[in-house]
Formats: C-alpha cells, structure tokens, sequence
C-alpha cells in the first residue's frame, strides 16, 4: 500500500498509513441509515438485508487510502469546469472561502471600500467588514432585487477596490454596466453566485465574467455537496493555481525549501502578495456527491422552471402580482426562489399583510434576505443606517412593502395548485378588506 503522499515515501514494506483510522462495515451502515431514513418492519427488514451484503462486501474490499483533496475532489472540479465551459474550479469548504481569497487578491485593507448590494445574504460583506474596510451598499433593482449597475456608478469612488454583484435567487445581475465600470477604475469584481450555478448571461455561464465567482453547495441550493460546500472559479490568467495552494496554507510543492518536500509561499495578489492563513480543504465524499448533482443539474432546473412557469399562468389575470422574471434570449436563471411581488395599491395592502395571510394559511413565504445595512454588526461598527437607507430607496420599498419568496422545488403539482389558490384567494381578501 502506497504511503501518504506527504511523506515522500512512496511503496515501501513499511508504510505510514494516509488515514488514521478506516470506517468500518458498521460506520457504513450508520451512513446509509442517516442517507435513506425510515421507521417500520419494512424499512427495518431491508436495512436488515442491507447489512448482510455490506458484511460480504467489507470480507472483499478495501478503505480508501485518502478522505480529502484526492481524485474524487479533482473529478468535482472537472465536472464543474466542464459545466461552466471554464478551465479552472477550486472545491473549498465553502462559499465564504471563495469571497475571502478575492478580497485578499483584491488588497482589501481597512479604510478601502467595497461595494455590495443592499439586500443579500450576510456572507458576502462579512469579510471586508470584519478587517475595517468600509462597505458601501448600492441600490437594487426594483424587478429582480439584484444590484442596481446605475446605482454602483454613483457610488465609486478613489477608495473602491471591490464590487461583489449577487446573482439573487438564481436571476443573472446586468453584468455588462458593472464590468465596465470595474474596467474603466480599475476595480476587481466578484460574482457572489451563491445561487447562480448554471445560470447563463448573454450566452455566458453566471461565474465566468467577472474577475472572481463563488458558488454556494450549501443544503438548501439548488445542489449540495453533501450539506455544504463551495467552488471558487477566476477569469484571471494562471491564478487558479494560486487559489489552490491558497485553499491550504500556501503550500508549494513546486519549490520545496532544501532537504523537504515542500515549502509555504505568499499567494500572489493584484498589487501585493498575501499569506494564506487558513485550511478551505474539502473531502472526497463531498466531491463525489457534488460531481453525482452536477451531472444531474440542468434537470433540476428545468423541473423549477416548470414551477415558476406554472405559477406565472396562474398569477397572469391579477394586476396587483409582479410575477417572477422568466427566462429572455439573454437571460437564463437558476430559480433557486420564486420572486414574487405586490402593487400594494391594486393588492389594498402591502406584502407584511399579505406574508401574514399567507402564513395563516398554510403557505410557507419569506424575503429571504433583508437589507444589510439594518443589521446590529452594521449598527455596532458606527455606520449611519438612516443615512444608508435614504441612498436606497428602492431596497427599502420594495423589502418592507412589495416582495416576498416562494419555494419552487421539492413539492407535487397538488402543493403548487394550493399555494397558488392561496395567494391568489389572499390578493381577493386584501382587496375587499378582510
């Protein structure tokens, strides 16, 4: 048996084992347990049957000899590159590694500003925030609630270094305005594509136009790598490579100090190197169930569209609902979430009303994400969200009166019947007063 590849030892009649300790027959069993849940004679009986061939097999078979970065990670990543029509992907643990490595190519330091949208979720502003930079909170869209490009170009300055668009619920952001923009100030660009993997804009995967993109296999995205889980893709000639030594302390196996066989070396950054001071390393299972859902992903996406269609038939002859944007020649969503929005006039209410009526009736809703500057952390860092919130019409409208989302996968075409009954029974009350 081959040693671990650390020690350099290559075959040998004396190997230092890459894995501790192996999982056994009976851990195995455990693992199926948690992954096909059920109670019952029947379910008892099977998983009975089960163990029985998983006893067989474990008489003749082997463990793995490596649970992390190995050949089931390499797969992922290529599955991924392939998908994206890119020539890099780097698997971390997450999403937030992903957003953490472009603020340091960036140079982000405290004092320099970075522009996000004001409503996202927290991740994808918690970086700068957390070294003292200043975050500066561009308007949305009043269609998509995605990051305003018009709105950014008023909020550049001499201090901006980063602009971190965020595909929201899938929903490619107007990309073109903000690369320019980027482009023409020199300004490095962060697709946050948390919910954007295998959205399209303009004939172009969602993650590939930007500088850097993060993609989120969290368990509640479209698809999951196991419960959680990040690729982090760049546009930036040879830089992936640095991304993956930066996934692991920066350790180069390309120079090796003298007598070693390997060294720690500074990631290259846009103006200056950085030290990678954390492990983003990801499992082999976790690359294998991410590299399963990607084969199956187009699929996926096709069953939430349907949804999305279906609801939209069903909201066409009310006035007072913004139906969910669908897809356009240039446009090609994910729908992670359905957006749905009121004209608090023709609805006679606003969408605090309608999300309470809703609720009542069994309809599961939120707005998913709220606008960030509202949040205590911005409060406690002295920042004046009054003022914030004045640059931000739109957000505060649209969040506190006119929209909220809705779950467009996992349920049967009787659950999507009901939720539309209800909504549109909802909008009939609100409007007679009850």
């Amino acid at each position: 048996m081959p040693s671990d590849f650390r020690y350099n030892t290559g075959d040998t009649q004396v190997p230092w084992a890459a894995v501790g300790e192996n999982y056994n027959a009976a851990d195995l069993m455990e693992m199926i347990r948690f992954m096909m849940q059920g109670e019952g004679k029947d379910y008892n009986d099977a998983l009975l049957a089960v163990w029985e061939q998983v006893k067989k097999l474990d008489a003749v078979s082997c463990p793995p000899g490596k649970l992390s970065l190995g050949s089931k990670v390499e797969e992922a990543e290529k599955a991924v590159a392939e998908y994206l029509g890119t020539d890099n992907a780097t698997f971390l643990t997450n999403c937030t590694a992903g957003f953490e490595i472009a603020c340091k190519y960036a140079g982000v330091k405290a004092g320099d500003e970075v522009i996000v949208p004001a409503i996202t979720f927290i991740a994808t502003m918690v970086y700068p925030l957390s070294i003292g930079a200043k975050l500066v909170f561009a308007d949305v869209d009043p269609k998509t609630m995605n990051m305003d490009p018009k709105d950014v170009a008023k909020k550049i300055t001499d201090k901006t270094k980063l602009i971190i668009p965020v595909h929201m619920a899938g929903y490619p952001v107007d990309m073109d305005p903000i690369l320019e923009l980027a482009r023409k100030h020199n300004i490095v660009v962060l697709e946050d594509a948390a919910h954007g993997f295998g959205a399209t804009y303009k004939g172009r995967k969602i993650g590939t136009l930007g500088d850097f993109a993060s993609f989120s296999f969290h368990e509640v995205k479209n698809i999951t790598s196991f419960g959680e889980g990040g690729v982090t893709i760049t546009t930036i000639p040879g830089y992936a490579s640095e991304i993956k030594r930066a996934r692991f302390l920066g350790v180069d196996f390309n120079t090796p100090m003298k007598d070693w066989l390997y060294n720690i070396t500074s990631i290259k950054g846009k103006d200056a190197p950085w030290i990678a001071a954390t492990n983003c390393s990801t499992t082999e299972i976790q690359g294998l169930g991410l590299a399963l859902q990607v084969a199956r992903n187009d699929e996926i996406i096709a069953k939430r569209k349907k949804a999305a269609e279906y609801l939209n038939s069903r909201f066409a002859g009310c006035d007072a609902i913004i139906p969910q944007q669908l897809d356009t020649d240039d446009i090609h969503g994910t729908y992670h979430m359905y957006l749905i929005q009121i004209d608090p006039e023709k609805a006679g209410g606003d969408i605090q009303v309608f999300k309470k009526k809703l609720e009542e009736k069994g309809v599961t809703n939120i707005p998913h994400f709220g606008p960030l500057y509202r949040f205590k952390i911005i409060v406690d860092q002295g920042y004046d969200v009054e003022a914030i919130a004045k640059s931000c019409p739109v957000c505060e409208e649209h969040f506190y009166h006119r929209f909220t989302h809705l779950p467009l996968y996992g349920l049967s075409d009787e659950q999507f019947e009901f939720m539309a009954d209800k909504i549109l029974e909802t909008i009939d009350e609100m409007q007679r007063g009850v």
